[in-house]
């Protein structure tokens, strides 16, 4: 039996496949350039071969037919595809655990869309066209944002009118959820207690990035808000904000809304200071030789210790601070940059265990602080399929809990 995990974003669909038994991947891919006449998949093997296929995919739907197709290719039954599991980004504050995909369940994500309307979409397309290509799978949502939905009234509430929140929505509701979860599960486990006694500070930066405040498990406090555009500096997007500047902005120059959210969403953060670079990598090698580079790391960098200064003054006692996603498990220079400076608050890097700690480099977690640091410095790959993976199949099961701290999750133990 399989559990196919699916990731549908605006031009791109991932993928993958699981053993329900195992819970080990058998094969999975990515769908880019969705909408272009360039469009292809390529599909990856557990053994590191890749399989490219180039073809036209004009929407979602068809890029699905592409993906069965390629798995069929890769000898996957699809009548053993049992469940699949949708990364939904928006839930709001309807959804606080994944669910059974209902008619409801449809009706309340196409509603969602309009706070979200760069992420539900597409996940709605992928929604619709698995339950009609695959009819006999159980569909399952996990939401982005369920994992924050512990956050108090005064952790997630704007000072704005109240008519705002009750009839808008507008209130913080966080993202990355299920990479947040499964960190702070492995960090419990690294730290030897349960994660109900565990305070973190988790650490999502790849080109998106957010920050969570965890106390007692669960999430107080994270960066991201209502949309995926506020706290730290991002590929392209700025991070925090005064929303002055957008109205200013808007006023000198004459754009209307779309525009406007074109120039936060694709054109801000590392790539708005840089005017060139949106990769990391390629900030950090023209770094000596290009100021524009050097600012957008200490920018990067400065942001990033202020929410792990807040967070700490939030939580009171923080156990460990996790590095995790595509930067958070591969930069280790930007991992000491981060953290160089916070001695005297009990954070204290190991340089040496730093710079071997590297995803890219087989190494799925590591403690990289020294052995006196008061808090705890780890590196953790995360694994956000498989969250979605063994909440598919506990609903499946009707094993499910909704309150993840009681959920009996494999990667916990």
């Amino acid at each position: 039996m399989y559990i196919l995990a699916l990731n549908c974003g605006s031009s791109s669909l991932k993928y993958q496949v699981f053993d329900a038994d195992s819970k080990k991947v058998v094969v999975g891919g990515n769908v880019e350039k969705i909408g272009l006449p360039d469009s292809f998949v390529t599909q990856k093997y557990p053994d590191g071969t890749k399989q490219r296929k180039e073809t036209e995919m004009k929407n979602h739907d068809e890029a699905l037919n592409v993906v069965l197709f390629m798995l069929r290719e890769a000898s996957v039954d699809m009548n053993e595809i049992a469940g699949i599991g949708h990364r939904v980004v928006m839930g709001g504050d309807k959804f606080a655990s994944s669910v059974e995909i209902t008619d409801e369940v449809i009706k309340t994500i196409d509603e969602l869309s309009s706070i979200a309307p760069l992420h539900n979409p597409p996940a709605l397309m992928g929604i619709i066209t698995a339950k009609q290509l695959l009819p006999n799978a159980k569909q399952v949502a996990v939401f982005d944002t369920a994992f924050h939905q512990t956050m108090p009234d005064y952790a997630y509430r704007y000072a704005v009118p109240s008519a705002w929140y009750t009839e808008l929505g507008v209130r913080r509701y966080g993202f990355h959820g299920t990479s947040h979860l499964y960190v702070s599960k492995r960090a419990a486990k690294l730290l030897g207690k349960p994660a109900s006694e565990c305070n973190l500070i988790t650490l999502h930066i790849g080109s998106g990035a957010s920050a969570t405040a965890i106390k007692n498990g669960v999430s107080i406090d994270t960066s991201l808000g209502m949309t995926p555009l506020s706290g730290l500096t991002m590929g392209t997007r700025p991070g925090d904000l005064d929303p002055g500047v957008v109205l200013y902005v808007m006023q000198r120059l004459g754009i209307n809304a779309e525009q406007m959210q074109k120039h936060l969403n694709k054109d801000s953060g590392l790539l708005g200071l840089t005017e060139c670079f949106v990769d990391r990598r390629d900030v950090e090698s023209n770094r000596d030789g290009n100021d524009k580079c050097r600012l957008a790391i200490d920018t990067e960098v400065h942001n990033v210790k202020k929410y792990i200064g807040s967070y700490m003054a939030e939580l009171g006692h923080v156990d460990a601070i996790v590095f995790t996603a595509g930067v958070g498990e591969n930069d280790d220079y930007l991992r000491e940059k981060f953290c160089t400076g916070l001695e005297d608050l009990g954070i204290k890097l190991d340089k040496e265990k730093n710079a071997v700690s590297l995803a890219r480099k087989g190494v799925d977690e590591a403690e990289i602080s020294t052995p006196d640091s008061k808090v705890k410095v780890f590196m953790i790959a995360t694994n956000e399929e498989l969250v979605i993976v063994e909440d598919t199949l506990a609903i499946m099961n009707g094993t499910y809990n909704p309150n993840h701290l009681e959920m009996d999750y494999s990667f916990a133990k």
